[in-house]
C-alpha cells in the first residue's frame, strides 16, 4: 500500500517508548525494571481496559531521566513516523507525568524540542508540540504547570487533556483551558473513548475545544453527530488503540468507515503505537483488512489530517497538494 503524505495529530510520544528502548535506557540510567528481556517486557504489552495500560506506560516512564533520552525516544518515533507517510507531526507530551517522578520540566522539553527544532531537515517531518494534561489529577496542579511552561517559554502550540476518561469529565478543567486559550494557545482533548458521547459535548461547551482526540462514543448520539457534522469539528480516532482498550471488540467493529461516511471530519493516528501494536501505516493496513478501507477513503483521511491541523495556511495547502499529487 502507497503511503499518502499525512498528518500525524493524536501521538503522545512517552507512547512511542518500544521495549527495546525502555530496557536499553534502563541499563543507560541504571534503573531497575521488573523485566528480565524486552520479549518479558512485550508480554506484558496486553491490556484489560485503559487504565491497565496506564498503569504500564507511567512505569516504564522510569527510563526516562536525562534531555538524551528523551531526544532518543523522540528521534525513534520521528524515523518511523517517517517511513509510514507521516509529514506534519503534532506531538502530545505528559508534563506531569515527569514531574511526580522528579524529573525537572526543563529536562523534558530541552530533550524533546531538540529533536523537533530540527525535525524537518532530519526527517522530513514538521512538528509542534502540545502539553497534554492528566485529568485524573488536579486542575491546581495543572493550572501550576502551564503557568511553568509559559514563563519558561516552553515551543507549546496548544495544550490537550489525556489519562484516565471515565469520572474526569471535561469541565474538571474549565479553568485550564481558559487560561490557555488566553494565552493564545489551541485546544484538544480526549473525549469519547471510554467516555460517553456527554463528554464530547462538554469538551466542546465547556473547553471550547477545536479537536476532539477519540471521540468515537458520538456515534452514540444522533444529534451530536449532526452537529459534529455541521461545524466539522475534527476528530482524531485510533483504531488499533481502541481495540487494544476494549473499546471496540476488533478492529472490523471500530467506526470509522461509518463515521465517514456520516460525514464526520475524521482521521486516523497511532495514539501510542509502541503498546497498541502499530503506527499509522499499521492502523491504515488494519482498517483495509477488515473493513475494506478504499483508496478515496485512504484519500479522504488523510485529507481531512491535514485541514485538522494546526499548521499555517500556506503550509496545509501546500501538504494537500502532494496528497493529491500522489493519490493521481
Amino acid at each position: 500500500m502507497t503511503h499518502l503524505p499525512y498528518a500525524e495529530l493524536h501521538l503522545h510520544i512517552e507512547g512511542t517508548l518500544e521495549p527495546e528502548l525502555v530496557m536499553e535506557l534502563a541499563r543507560r540510567n541504571d534503573v531497575t525494571v521488573p523485566y528480565r528481556d524486552v520479549e518479558e517486557l512485550r508480554a506484558a504489552y496486553a491490556f484489560r481496559d485503559l487504565q491497565s495500560f496506564l498503569d504500564l506506560y507511567y512505569a516504564n516512564m522510569a527510563v526516562l531521566r536525562e534531555p538524551q533520552d528523551f531526544a532518543d525516544m523522540t528521534t525513534a518515533y520521528l524515523a518511523r513516523a517517517a517511513r509510514a507517510g507521516v509529514r506534519h507531526a503534532e506531538i502530545m507530551f505528559d508534563p506531569q507525568a515527569h514531574l511526580v517522578r522528579g524529573v525537572p520540566l526543563e529536562t523534558v522539553v530541552e530533550g524533546i524540542g531538540s529533536v523537533l527544532a530540527t525535525s524537518e531537515d532530519d526527517h522530513g517531518v514538521s512538528t509542534v508540540l502540545i502539553a497534554a494534561f492528566l485529568r485524573d489529577r488536579d486542575e491546581a496542579e495543572a493550572l501550576d504547570v502551564l503557568d511553568r511552561l509559559l514563563a519558561a517559554g516552553a515551543p507549546i502550540v496548544g495544550i490537550g487533556l489525556d489519562s484516565a476518561e471515565v469520572g474526569n469529565p471535561p469541565a474538571k478543567f474549565a479553568r485550564l483551558f481558559t487560561r490557555a486559550r488566553a494565552a493564545g494557545l489551541h485546544l484538544v482533548a480526549h473525549a469519547g473513548e471510554e467516555g460517553p458521547a456527554a463528554y464530547v459535548t462538554e469538551a466542546l461547551d465547556v473547553l471550547h475545544v477545536e479537536r476532539i482526540d477519540h471521540g468515537i462514543h458520538s456515534m452514540d448520539d444522533d444529534a451530536l453527530v449532526s452537529r459534529l457534522v455541521a461545524e466539522q469539528v475534527p476528530m482524531t480516532v485510533c483504531p488499533l488503540s481502541n481495540v487494544a482498550l476494549r473499546a471496540v471488540d476488533t478492529v472490523a467493529d471500530h467506526p470509522v468507515v461509518a463515521m465517514l461516511e456520516r460525514g464526520l471530519n475524521v482521521s486516523v493516528h497511532s495514539d501510542d503505537p509502541a503498546y497498541f501494536g502499530g503506527y499509522l501505516d499499521d492502523n491504515l493496513a488494519a482498517l483495509t483488512t477488515s473493513l475494506g478501507l478504499s483508496h478515496e477513503h485512504r484519500v479522504r483521511l488523510a485529507e481531512n489530517s491535514v485541514r485538522a491541523s494546526f499548521l499555517p495556511g500556506d503550509r496545509r495547502d501546500a501538504l494537500l497538494a502532494r496528497i493529491a499529487a500522489a493519490s493521481a
